[in-house]
């Protein structure tokens, strides 16, 4: 226990950071989270070459709890839209399935290779994109959406990150109001998040390097300590969403992903 002392202590600070963030902007913590693990789990002189894997699998452990207590909140104030949760639901839980046998074969500089770029377009997005930015007035449906809800599912287990990066850009492009948008997302981030993580945790297992307490690709304490964290700050962060302009802060944390992003990208290609 006391070799996890310095990675708890930081896991408080970080899960009340992304507490705040996700009350304040509306996207998940999985973003913050993932490469937060990743660097400190390294740091620590954890060696195995699951790293990532590992940072992704607790982030979407983290994204189960979160997400299931967002849809309720929301769903008390008639803000999910249940018609386009139960229609993307099927496509996404495939998506998310097959990321997990995805995630389990590649390699980690890879996937963080991945999540650079990906993580450049979210970034992109937040500091660029506009409210009046339109593909269509209705969300897609028959092929369109058996073809997209599957790459969302499958993007964000990837990355391991919930619904909001992918999903809050989709419906608003499609015409489905900003606070709408954000309580279904919620949705699709559980939709994620529960098959995946019952795929990880029976993953991994007798892999060398592993941090103490994994269970599968699941480290169980900074699970925890992030999950007690998040849910006592998102309430300042929401409280915050209400007193600030959050444009200014949108961009400013834009610019902190997207350096994130090229930091990721940099470690991948071994700079």
């Amino acid at each position: 226990m006391l070799d996890l002392l310095p990675l708890l202590a930081l896991m408080i600070v970080v899960g009340g950071v992304a507490g705040v963030i996700a009350g304040l902007l509306g996207v998940g913590g999985g973003i913050v989270l993932v490469p937060v693990f990743f660097y400190t789990f390294t740091a620590l002189g954890y060696t195995t070459p699951y790293m990532m894997q590992i940072a992704i699998a607790t982030s979407l452990a983290t994204i189960v709890v979160t997400s299931a207590r967002s849809v309720m909140s929301h769903n008390k104030k008639g803000a999910v839209d249940w018609l386009i949760l139960r229609g993307w639901a099927p496509g996404i839980a495939v998506g998310a399935i097959i990321g997990v046998l995805v995630v389990g074969r590649l390699e980690s500089r890879t996937l963080m290779a991945l999540f650079g770029i990906l993580g450049l377009c979210v970034s992109a997005y937040m500091a660029f994109g506009r409210s009046e930015w339109r593909l269509g007035d209705v969300m897609p449906t028959g092929i369109r959406r058996a073809l997209t809800a599957p790459v969302i599912g499958l993007l964000s287990v990837m990355m391991g990150i919930g619904g909001g990066s992918f999903g809050v850009p989709l419906m608003t492009l499609y015409g489905t109001p900003i606070h709408r948008a954000v309580a279904t997302a919620a949705g699709f981030g559980l939709i994620i998040s529960a098959p995946s993580v019952i795929g990880f945790l029976f993953t991994g297992w007798g892999t060398p390097g592993r941090p103490e307490y994994s269970v599968g690709l699941v480290n169980i304490p900074v699970f925890l300590v992030i999950i007690c964290m998040t849910m006592l700050t998102a309430p300042l962060g929401v409280k915050l969403a209400h007193a600030l302009n959050p444009k200014p802060l949108k961009r400013i944390f834009a610019i902190f992903i997207g350096l994130v992003a090229l930091r990721m990208l940099i470690s991948a290609f071994g700079a």
